[in-house]
């Protein structure tokens, strides 16, 4: 399993609506499809997907940059948060959002796949695909 890894995507919408919806509890459960409760405050603490996720607010930087600490329940009880790094550049038509997951414990599922499957593809739904 890889200890971390980096997706890029593009969205038609602005990085603001974007970094915006990502903090929104209300949004952030629509444009995934999964319940989420989410903080805009750094230090704050976050679920998403009906709890399967949670973490805390590490660094937010406004329309350009989120760093989260990040779990799911498939993490071991001793296992280390992982981080999510997401960074907004703003782009013709819209937005790309590259998005780098690390420290990811030996042994946990293909995060890879379900960022892509779980976020990116109802997000483009969403926002719209560029």
């Amino acid at each position: 399993m890889k200890n971390s890894f980096r997706i890029t995507q593009m969205f038609a919408a602005d990085a603001s609506k974007i970094y915006d919806a990502w903090l929104d509890s209300k949004e952030h459960s629509k444009m995934t499809g999964g319940e989420a409760n989410c903080s805009a405050e750094p230090g704050g603490d976050f679920t998403a997907w009906d709890g399967y996720i949670e973490g805390t607010n590490k660094t937010l930087i406004k329309d350009r940059q989120i760093i989260q600490s990040w779990r799911t329940d498939d993490f071991q009880e001793d296992d280390q948060d992982s981080e999510i790094e997401i960074n907004f550049r703003e782009i013709e038509g819209g937005c790309e959002l590259s998005l780098v997951h690390r420290n990811i414990p030996e042994g946990q599922p293909d995060y890879e796949q379900g960022w892509m499957e779980h976020y990116f593809k109802p997000m483009k739904d969403y926002f719209g695909a560029l």
